[in-house]
Order: C-alpha cells, then sequence, then structure tokens
C-alpha cells in the first residue's frame, strides 16, 4: 500500500498503520513505545509499514498511548549565554533523535523556595524527568524533592551530590591545578586569581584546585572577587593591574572574565602574552573569537549534556544501561594568551 493511499504522512493515522500491517492498534503502539512484549517479526513489519506510510505519531497520540508525555525539562539559572547555547544544543539534538521535545524552566539561584518552584512547574507540566544545570544543580533541595515526586532527574555538576540517581561530575579542581601548574611551569611567580561567586561550589573548586598548585600563599592583593560576569571582571582586571607589582599572569574563573582582563589590558597597553598571560575556563564560544586567543580549560559541554540526555531518557523508559554516577574529565587548552614571561 503506497503512501498516496492515505494522502499526506501527516494524515496517516494508527489505524492506518495498524490496518496495513495486519495488527491491532495496541501492537502498533507498543512497537512505538520499544515495549518488549512483541515478536520481532511482527516488530519489523511494523516498523516497516510505518516508513512506507510515512507515518509520524503526535506527542499527544504517544503520550495517550504510553502514559508519558514525551517531554523533559532543563531547569537553569546561569546568565553565561554561551554555556547554556552549547548544553541546550546538546540536549535539543538528543531529544529530537528519541522524539522528545524540552522544555525549560528558569529558576533564581537565591529563591528559598526553589525546590517548591521546581516541584509546581513538574506538576503543571507533567515532564517525564529533568536535567538539572549548574548552579541550580548543586542545591541538594531539588533532586531530594524529586525523588520523592518519583521523577527521573540528571544533575550536571562540579560536584557529586548523593540526592540525584545519575549525576555527570566535572573535576573542576583537578583541571585548574593543572593550569596553575602550567603557569608555574612557564616561570611565571606572580600570579593572580580572579574568583567566580563564592557561594556557587563551581568557584570554590576552581579557586582550591589553583591555588593548591601554587609554589605558596596568593599575595591577598592579587586575589580578586568577581560574579562570572563581564563587569567584574573589567574591576577585577584594573585594581590587578594597578598594583605596583601587577602579576604576570591572571586566571579568571570563567572566559567573560578572562576577556574581560584582556580588555583592560589592551586599553592599559599591556601586551598579551608578552607582559601578561591571561587563562580562562570553559572554552566556550568567546575563547576563540577574542584576541589573543584564550588559553582555557574546556568543559565538553554539549558532549555532557547529550550524555545527561541519553541518561535521562534510558532512566524513563525503564532501560538497563542508565551508567552511574560519571566522571566528565576535562582538558587544557593552550592558546596564544599564555606565555613564559619576559625577563
Amino acid at each position: 500500500m503506497a503512501q498516496g493511499e492515505f494522502g499526506a504522512g501527516l494524515s496517516v493515522t494508527i489505524d492506518d498503520v495498524a490496518l496495513a500491517a495486519g495488527v491491532s492498534i495496541r501492537t502498533v503502539s507498543r512497537v512505538l513505545n520499544k515495549a518488549s512484549n512483541v515478536g520481532e517479526e511482527t516488530r519489523k513489519t511494523v516498523l516497516e509499514t510505518i516508513a512506507r506510510l510515512g507515518y509520524s505519531p503526535s506527542i499527544r497520540a504517544r503520550a495517550l498511548a504510553s502514559g508519558r508525555s514525551f517531554l523533559i525539562a532543563v531547569v537553569q539559572d546561569d546568565p553565561n549565554a554561551h554555556v547554556i547555547s552549547a548544553l541546550q544544543r546538546g540536549i535539543v539534538e538528543t531529544c529530537s533523535k528519541h522524539g522528545y521535545e524540552l522544555v525549560v524552566h528558569p529558576v533564581r539561584f537565591g529563591d528559598p523556595e526553589i525546590a517548591a518552584d521546581v516541584e509546581s512547574f513538574v506538576r503543571r507540566s507533567r515532564v517525564d524527568g529533568l536535567i538539572v544545570l549548574p548552579p541550580t544543580s548543586e542545591i541538594a533541595a531539588i533532586p531530594a524533592r524529586l525523588t520523592q515526586l518519583g521523577v527521573p532527574s540528571v544533575g550536571i555538576a562540579s560536584v557529586s551530590l548523593p540526592e540525584y540517581p545519575f549525576m555527570l561530575v566535572s573535576d573542576e579542581r583537578g583541571a585548574t591545578f593543572e593550569l596553575g601548574r602550567r603557569l608555574v611551569e612557564l616561570g611565571h611567580r606572580r600570579i593572580a586569581l580572579i574568583e567566580g561567586p563564592p557561594h556557587f561550589r563551581s568557584a570554590q573548586e576552581r579557586k582550591a584546585g589553583f591555588l593548591a598548585a601554587l609554589p605558596g600563599p596568593m599575595p591577598d592583593a592579587y586575589l580578586q572577587k568577581g560574579d562570572y560576569g563581564f563587569e567584574s571582571g573589567l574591576a577585577a582586571a584594573e585594581a590587578l593591574l594597578s598594583l605596583d607589582s601587577p602579576p604576570t599572569a591572571i586566571f579568571a574563573c570563567n572566559d567573560i572574565m578572562a576577556a574581560a582582563v584582556l580588555k583592560v589590558a589592551r586599553e592599559r597597553d599591556v601586551q598579551v602574552p608578552g607582559q601578561l598571560s591571561v587563562a580562562g575556563f570553559d572554552d566556550s564560544d568567546i575563547a576563540a573569537m577574542v584576541t589573543p586567543a584564550l588559553t582555557t580549560i574546556r568543559r565538553p559541554l554539549t558532549d555532557m549534556a547529550r550524555l545527561a540526555t541519553e541518561t535521562l531518557l534510558a532512566m524513563i523508559e525503564d532501560r538497563r544501561d542508565a551508567p552511574p554516577h560519571r566522571p566528565i574529565a576535562l582538558s587544557l587548552i593552550q592558546r596564544q594568551s599564555a606565555a613564559p614571561p619576559k625577563p
């Protein structure tokens, strides 16, 4: 039976597929939902019929047949568009491949009712599962509440939280230790740090790893506050480059603040990397856009998002191939912004 007998693929119904394949509607539904109680020959016949007729089940029909919404949600509170874009790209690609749709639920990290807000969202939207992005993923009350609701969740963070059934944990402390050691190996001794928000675990991990790599304590004047935003990077860079003995290397705890350092250095006619080496964190799009290109720590954000989504879908579909908590290795990307200091 050709697709033309039923018109365009959008007009083909599950009834048409069942009739053409010579099976019941329930059998077609089981095949669509990957149920195990369907014979291999029957499954093959149904799938071939679906392909021949161009049948594409609507999300509503699939939801009614399976008891699932085929929606997953991302919970986020991160103003860094470069990071969010890379993460969402990986999630959307994976959702599309598996026939799911993505819903984004923004939250406010400092909200004392954040766990209740997420619960209310889940009840309203009836999503099948959630991916919780940093820094929101650091709030243990969220996965605890989701577990009580029986809703699968995957967290992405720099530390492991036992409240999540599954987590992707990026080794940010180890990565910044490697960066700090590299700057020391290049010959830098006057090394400064621009921190991230102190209440973020990621900022704590990055700071701890970097400081541990240095041969001695960092002078107070070389330790500058930041909030992962461009303006805070500008203020910190101005303070550092105004010192009587300015640093020869600055590590900013994300690429946006590192880009701000490059801007201030250029305005002050400080040569990078001749007089000042600069490093960032994330290897976001901005790292390759600035001049000189930025030495940074690469988080494989899109790959992490794909893996998190695959894991969540395996949990939703009750497959046994869902991995346990998984560490994610980061890598040092050496570009033109870091070099040995001039004598």
